[in-house]
């Protein structure tokens, strides 16, 4: 009888080892960006207990991870700037077809933190603000990336005009940098990523030599048209003690996890088992990953009008939540993003 027994459990073994582990996705952002970190950290500490081998893959960014979600196997979670996510719910309420195709089935998981952005120039640059880009060359990130549309959303909501394409160029950050210093052909550089950011944290002592940052005047109207839709913020000294010697005052967006809604039963309760680990694990991504993490809160606060959480995971969090502690209920920002061409590019919603 026990030999049996023995038996089954052999020819039971490969089954249960099978659907032990689920293989999904994240998608992410460069590779020397906050946001892979992010999807690092979520893949080493939340993802195991929940059964789920969660592999991270770079991306150029949160229009990019927008598709990739919605399209590409085994993409099952994404992160994704808050303008971004609502430059595409405008578009689809404005009658963009493609845009809300890709949009409408997406839900939110949470809130993340604030990402800084980066308005960098030469060293020896006579620009001092971020309301002086104003007719000059910018760099704003590859099309289809997050910071293609902060950067270009930006500039429209300072200066109530879209970036001329002749002033605009795409180039990969590290490129951009390289051009910005060496053949000084761009005036300023646009980069946004959470501090501190790998990028910014490799520079030796001498980047001060060659490129600053550009600070925000509270004072300027084109500030405060920006902080409508966008946070202020202050790039710290101490994120980059190498190459900064005193904290820079700029602006922010929100990151979120993002998923699909999806309806298959097995993969609502692949997410369902994620959102559990999410909260079990909070405290050890805060102790134990990027520095970000002490900036999340577990709140799930009313999202803008064209957004929806996850129900099957906003059931866990909400429920873990309030074990936790009360939940807030301040209103997200709901920014409002005008229909334009430039847009329509930057989201890669109109052909080049």
């Amino acid at each position: 009888m026990r030999y049996i027994q023995f038996v089954l459990c052999l020819f039971l073994l490969p089954v249960v080892t099978a659907y032990s582990q689920t293989d999904y996705k994240i998608v992410t952002a460069s590779e020397r960006g906050t946001y892979i970190q992010i999807g690092r950290d979520l893949a080493k500490w939340v993802a195991p207990p929940a059964m789920i081998n969660l592999e991270v893959l770079p991306s150029n960014g949160s229009a990019e991870n927008v598709k990739r979600l919605r399209y590409e196997a085994g993409v099952k979670l994404a992160l994704v700037q808050s303008d971004v996510y609502q430059a595409f719910v405008d578009q689809a309420a404005a009658g963009n077809a493609a845009a809300g195709t890709l949009i409408n089935p997406l839900r939110v998981v949470l809130p993340l933190y604030d990402e800084e952005i980066y308005f960098v120039t030469r060293a020896d640059s006579p620009l001092t603000y971020i309301h002086e880009l104003k007719g000059k060359k910018i760099n704003v990130g590859p099309v289809g990336s997050g910071t293609a549309l902060s950067a270009t959303t930006l500039y429209r909501l300072m200066f109530s005009t879209p970036l001329p394409e002749s002033d605009a160029s795409y180039l990969s950050n590290e490129e951009a940098l390289l051009k910005l210093t060496n053949d000084k052909t761009l005036d300023a550089v646009v980069i946004v990523a959470g501090q501190p950011a790998k990028l910014f944290s490799e520079m030796a002592p001498e980047a001060r030599q060659y490129i600053k940052l550009l600070r925000r005047d509270d004072k300027a109207p084109e500030i405060a048209r920006a902080v409508t839709t966008y946070y202020p913020a202050n790039i710290r000294s101490k994120s980059y003690p190498s190459w900064m010697t005193e904290d820079v005052p700029t602006l922010s967006v929100k990151a979120f996890l993002v998923t699909y809604n999806y309806g298959k039963e097995s993969t609502q309760s692949s997410l369902k088992m994620f959102a559990e680990s999410l909260c079990a694990n909070f405290d050890q991504l805060q102790t134990q990953g990027h520095p970000k993490w002490l900036e999340v809160q577990l709140q799930m606060p009313v999202l803008g009008k064209g957004w929806k959480y996850y129900p099957t995971m906003e059931r866990v969090l909400r429920s873990c939540i309030a074990n936790k502690s009360r939940p807030s209920q301040a209103t997200s920002p709901s920014p409002v993003i005008r229909n334009c061409s430039q847009q329509e590019k930057v989201l890669g919603l109109c052909r080049m």
